[in-house]
């Protein structure tokens, strides 16, 4: 019995001398961590989906604490970080809401099937494996990569086999443009009223190959760079761009496009087109 006791009290002793060091350890390396962290984490979505390039909400509230410039919380938008500026005692500038745009018309009218393909339903390993079912090596596989790794139901397959983004479910986090193996998902301005112009093209062969392969696809003809009056856009590689930051929405190039790969959302219609059904009744 002794010795069971004199061990019960050693071991004791050990465990307090053990808990007490640990204890003093503990308070002489710890970190102080700014209590606006907590505020700001508490405020924000808590999506973490990474769209704010930091790993977690808990690490974008750790970097605006130290710094709010150029931070965007995707999810929240503006009226969350107008919450975090007003934790942090500082002014925010709004941004612009960006939409996940699908730059791809191949849709399976437009583009034509020149192979099948019978292998795992992920566009990254079937990117690894070849070009495409089709005569286009850049546009889009449509085995849905972006709608899995969409965390707010914004992105779906459509019965054309391309990718419809949701516009007022889309919080531009930008994790179907990461998902995408062919880059054709892109971030672009919402625009005002959700109206935006953009190029529905990547491909990059020379016009007479592009159009073989995809009735509306971008044949780098410059018509569109030539009618633009405000420097948006650019042609390199064959294939248009236009900079969504230069764009004043005045529609001119889609007028001029002769195979239709520029793409207009969300605008009236024209007026022109009107005008001719009226004299044709």
């Amino acid at each position: 019995m002794n010795i069971m006791l004199i061990s019960v009290v050693v071991l004791g002793m050990i465990g307090i001398f053990s808990a007490a060091i640990l204890y003093f350890a503990a308070q002489k390396f710890k970190v102080e961590e700014d209590p606006r962290i907590d505020e700001i984490e508490a405020v924000l979505p808590g999506a973490n989906c990474g769209g704010c390039g930091f790993p977690g909400c808990r690490g974008f509230a750790d970097a605006c604490v130290a710094s709010l410039e150029g931070k965007l919380c995707p999810v929240g938008g503006n009226a969350v970080m107008e919450k975090v500026a007003t934790i942090l005692g500082v002014e925010v500038s709004l941004a612009d809401p960006m939409v996940a745009v699908v730059k791809c018309q191949g849709s399976c009218n437009n583009r034509k099937k020149t192979n099948s393909y019978d292998g795992a339903k992920s566009c990254a390993i079937a990117s690894m494996l070849y070009a495409g079912e089709t005569g286009c090596s850049f546009g889009c596989f449509g085995l849905g990569d972006c709608v899995e790794a969409c965390q707010f139901d914004a992105i779906k397959i459509g019965e054309d086999g391309l990718p419809i983004v949701d516009d007022e479910k889309c919080t531009a986090c930008g994790a179907c443009v990461k998902a995408c193996p062919k880059n054709v998902i892109e971030l672009r301005k919402k625009g005002p009223k959700s109206r935006r112009i953009y190029v529905g093209c990547i491909n990059k062969d020379k016009g007479a190959i592009t159009r073989k392969a995809c009735s509306v696809g971008c044949i780098g003809c410059m018509k569109c760079q030539k009618e633009c009056t405000f420097g948006a856009i650019t042609v390199e590689n064959n294939c248009a761009y236009i900079d969504f930051t230069k764009c004043r929405l005045c529609r001119k190039c889609v007028a001029v496009c002769p195979t239709k790969a520029i793409v207009e959302v969300n605008f009236p219609p024209r007026k022109v087109v009107v005008e001719q059904a009226e004299n044709k009744e």
